[in-house]
């Protein structure tokens, strides 16, 4: 019998544009970073320098409100193209895993507007988790604020698969994430790469 490896992932990199679909996927990064014990690299891309100090304070607002204590957490503010930016960061910081949210659309609005996380995926030297933002999310966000929604018993799901789950990930995403970061190291054995042990 083989004996089970284990995978270490010391630093995640959690991309966001502050936006709603990004705090749906803040909850699986915090998670993981939780579960493994990482280092939680917060970053926000804008467009323009003269967007920096909004992002800045932007992003630190969304640090102090949403970062547990006892979770070791950096943040940067970058300014260009943000698949670039994120793929820039992942390789100069040496993380282990990139964990993203998407928008999920899909047709016309793909293609004409293209995909953050889809660019990430192509480029990113490390795995990366994208978290979609749930349907039932989508359609709270659409009502007016005077109207309330029928709210029922919250139901604990996996963050990734969305299947029910006891914790805020399950077992079994938990264990395909470490899967695919130990294949993933086995394949580009890089000298000096922190994070993953066998």
């Amino acid at each position: 019998m083989i004996a089970p490896r284990t995978v270490a992932i010391q630093d995640i990199l959690f991309a966001t544009d502050l936006s709603p679909h990004s705090d749906h996927a803040f909850q699986a990064a915090l998670a993981l970073a939780e579960h493994f014990g990482a280092k939680l690299h917060l970053i926000h891309v804008v467009a323009f320098p003269s967007q920096k100090n909004a992002g800045v304070a932007g992003l630190k607002s969304f640090a102090e409100s949403n970062v547990g204590e006892g979770t070791e957490f950096t943040t940067t503010v970058a300014v260009g193209a943000a698949a670039t930016e994120i793929v820039n960061y992942a390789k100069r910081e040496k993380v282990d895993l990139i964990v993203i949210g998407t928008h999920g659309r899909t047709g016309l609005a793909h293609v004409l507007m293209g995909s953050v996380a889809e660019a990430v995926v192509r480029s990113a030297p490390c795995e990366v988790l994208t978290i979609k933002f749930p349907k039932e999310a989508k359609a709270v966000a659409r009502q007016p604020a005077e109207v309330k929604p029928k709210v029922s018993p919250p139901q604990i799901r996996c963050l990734v698969c969305a299947q029910p789950s006891q914790e805020t990930v399950c077992d079994a995403c938990k264990a395909k994430i470490r899967g695919e970061a130990l294949d993933k190291k086995t394949q580009a054995e890089k000298p000096g790469k922190k994070g993953l042990s066998v």
